[in-house]
């Protein structure tokens, strides 16, 4: 059997499902059936757009999750705002939306004034970078509740409602393009934690031969933001079917598209050093890395295939390392399939794969 690291790291993603089916279930009964406040997706995308006016507001909102312990342990706290952001923007373009601003909330177990001036520039900065404003936020002091602190967003965008995306347009062959991410962004922070500090007992200024920085400086490598590169391939390039926010749940975000279609991905960017380092000290198999990280790979387009070296060089003008990763292929069960690793997944987790068949590894 896998393992189960990652539950015993203190995330029962399994729990988590449960309890998440039945939020759904009660808040869609709050939806109007109609007319103004209208919702245009279904739950489970990566943001929602409702109807305002014959326009649509996009919504979403999310946090930086355990990162901010690492920010604790540095003492440095003026990158986890950039998180904030980007873990905001980087999903309300996957409905083709532009981002326009985001509110905040920080919970601290109490009040520091230098602290909290550092995390705001790191909002500004996240910012500048999204080409967002920051139009409000709350600050709450929790003792009781919080023990160190907690960061989350929550973001407006504008896309016109014939222009919404949520990859019902993917069709089999269209190509899937992969962007290098910046190292283990937002996701996968409980993991790591419990493989370097808890088990491990590395101190957070360890430096690993195959690292640059030390190892709290990559943990804390902040996540990359693509809204301006998105944006431009939306208004340049024809045949863009489905944007892919690569965080938790890994590749496995590929087949939330609507379309009937799985992914075979042949061509991966290699993963960061990060990574194996952490693989190893976990002691967990590739189908826990893969469900857990981005694997290297932080933003996905698929695209039809006359349109890929068009995406291919507008990310490279924006400075992304790019390659086309895999293909869409037709598959009502939407399998995302990684050959070199012998791996198949669905929803949630990955299995191995022999000869065809799919066996829990």
């Amino acid at each position: 059997m896998r393992s189960e690291t990652y539950r015993e790291s203190g995330v029962d993603i399994a729990e988590a499902d449960a309890g998440l089916n039945r939020i759904i279930a009660r808040v869609q009964k709050t939806w109007p059936a109609a007319g103004l406040g209208r919702l245009i997706l279904p739950i489970g995308y990566f943001a929602n757009v409702i109807e305002l006016d014959g326009v649509g507001l996009a919504l979403c909102t999310d946090g930086v999750g355990s990162k901010t312990i690492i920010a604790d342990m540095m003492g440095k706290y003026d990158t986890i705002g950039i998180d904030c952001v980007a873990m905001n923007v980087n999903d309300m373009i996957c409905v083709g939306a532009k981002p326009l601003s985001l509110v905040d909330y920080i919970a601290v177990e109490k009040t520091d004034a230098a602290m909290l001036d550092a995390v705001a520039e790191g909002l500004c900065k996240g910012a500048e970078l999204a080409q967002i404003s920051i139009s409000g936020g709350e600050t709450a002091q929790l003792k009781d509740v919080v023990k160190h602190f907690d960061i989350v967003g929550m973001a407006v965008g504008r896309v016109d409602l014939d222009k919404v995306i949520d990859g019902r347009a993917v069709r089999e062959g269209d190509a899937v393009i992969g962007v290098k991410s910046s190292g283990i962004h937002s996701n996968g922070l409980s993991l790591a934690r419990k493989a370097f500090f808890a088990d491990h007992h590395y101190g957070i200024s360890h430096k690993f031969e195959e690292l640059a920085v030390t190892l709290g400086e990559e943990l804390l490598r902040p996540t990359d933001i693509y809204v301006r590169e998105a944006l431009e391939i939306l208004s340049a390039v024809p045949g863009v079917h489905a944007l892919i926010n690569i965080t938790g749940d890994g590749l496995l975000n590929l087949a939330r598209v609507a379309a009937p279609v799985g992914f075979e991905l042949d061509a991966l960017i290699d993963p960061h050093p990060i990574f194996p380092l952490i693989q190893r000290h976990a002691k967990v198999d590739d189908s826990e890395m893969f469900e857990v990280f981005n694997m290297g790979i932080g933003f996905c387009y698929v695209v039809d295939p006359a349109s890929a070296e068009r995406t291919l060089s507008i990310l490279r003008a924006h400075g992304r390392t790019a390659q086309r990763i895999g293909t869409a292929v037709s598959d009502a069960q939407k399998i995302v399939r990684i050959p070199a690793r012998g791996l198949a997944g669905q929803h949630k987790r990955f299995w191995r794969e022999e000869r065809g068949k799919l066996r829990v590894g």
